[in-house]
């Protein structure tokens, strides 16, 4: 048989493959599928930002260990209120021990492998969640204490306070799990060259679902649920303070709480917001944009820098408008001896002075 009878022409068909994928074909790329570039910082800003955290780290710890140690030592038994805000402290150490962290990251990408990267950032969402839930238990004491008269020395109430105070680190510690999501991971498309960075890490077939989630409880017990607590609680106790005559002691005391609360939301509710506005974006409820999403990046880090700052706030508010707080400062550096131990290793002028008039004379 002839070979040349089973040649075949293919000319027609790579002729008509040639015309249905001409390399003329317009492409319209999906904006939404493609990578935008890290809004990195400059190298001046990003040192600014970490000798911002160093020096917000460095008060933190001393300012809270005072707190801490004032309200402790106070040998009266603790009022509930003087409990939360105890605990509110110790959330604030927490949160400060995140700062060296931050700071280092700042300048030179997340260095510390990825168990500290989880670890850090649980401690920061486990004292964000135990701050907020401790600020509206106390709204809750002030109002059954003012509103309703209740007396806090009553052994009861103690004992619910002690559960109370279990009931809020349980739940900042539910709360904070998915922080456990978070991990080390190696950032390409930075304009400052590859880094690792920590942050959110989900699988990319769950993502949202997971984000929607996560966030959804953060919103919600987080944020909106303990704030409506306590703008109700103290709306309704201000309002009996302003109708109750000789209740000048009773509104001193409530100065401190109120600057509490104000210092609170006005360090973290920035962030929040910023943080709903990244969920509506990435579940499309807002057209994704790179300028978009590079803008909330920078409002995520300012927003979350402002946030903490506030493990710093609470011991100058304390300082500066509890009067009842300089009071107990005051006697236990009396009791501990500080005082006197500066007085005499420092002497007076009129005895400095006598000294030198008698070496004259």
């Amino acid at each position: 048989m002839n070979k040349d009878s089973f040649e075949f022409n293919f000319s027609s068909i790579y002729d008509e493959l040639n015309f249905t994928y001409s390399t003329t074909t317009d492409f319209i790329l999906d904006p939404s599928t493609q990578p935008c570039d890290s809004a990195a910082l400059s190298n001046a800003a990003a040192v600014a930002v970490s000798v911002f955290y160093v020096l917000v780290f460095l008060l933190a710890i001393p300012g809270n260990l005072v707190v801490g140690l004032v309200i402790g030592r106070n040998p009266q038994p603790l009022s509930p209120s003087d409990l939360f805000l105890l605990h509110l402290a110790v959330a604030d150490v927490l949160l400060a021990t995140t700062l060296p962290f931050w700071a280092t990251s700042v300048t030179q990408g997340w260095v510390f492998g990825d168990a500290l990267c989880k670890l850090v950032s649980v401690l920061q969402e486990l004292s964000f969640y135990v701050s907020i839930l401790f600020l509206a238990c106390i709204s809750v004491d002030r109002y059954l204490a003012i509103v309703h008269a209740m007396d806090a020395r009553i052994a009861s109430r103690k004992l619910v306070s002690w559960c109370v105070c279990a009931a809020v680190w349980l739940a900042g510690g539910l709360l904070s799990l998915p922080g456990l999501l978070n991990s080390a991971t190696l950032d390409t498309n930075s304009t400052n060259g590859s880094h690792f960075t920590c942050k959110e890490h989900y699988d990319p077939s769950s993502a949202n679902r997971w984000r929607l989630a996560t966030r959804g409880l953060s919103h919600t017990l987080g944020f909106a649920l303990p704030l409506a607590v306590m703008l109700l609680c103290y709306g309704v106790t201000l309002r009996r303070l302003l109708r109750t005559k000789g209740s000048f002691q009773r509104q001193r005391a409530m100065r401190v709480i109120v600057a509490v609360v104000l210092a609170f939301l006005v360090c973290w509710t920035p962030y929040h917001l910023t943080v709903i506005a990244d969920t509506f974006l990435r579940a499309k409820v807002v057209l994704y944009e790179c300028p978009t999403r590079n803008a909330i990046d920078r409002a995520q880090f300012v927003t979350q820098s402002l946030g903490l700052l506030h493990s710093c706030v609470n011991p100058v508010l304390y300082a500066f408008v509890g009067e009842k707080f300089r009071r107990r400062l005051e006697h236990l550096v009396k009791r501990t001896g500080l005082l006197q131990r500066v007085s005499t290793a420092r002497p007076s002028r009129s005895s400095l002075s006598s000294e030198i008039t008698s070496t004259i004379m």
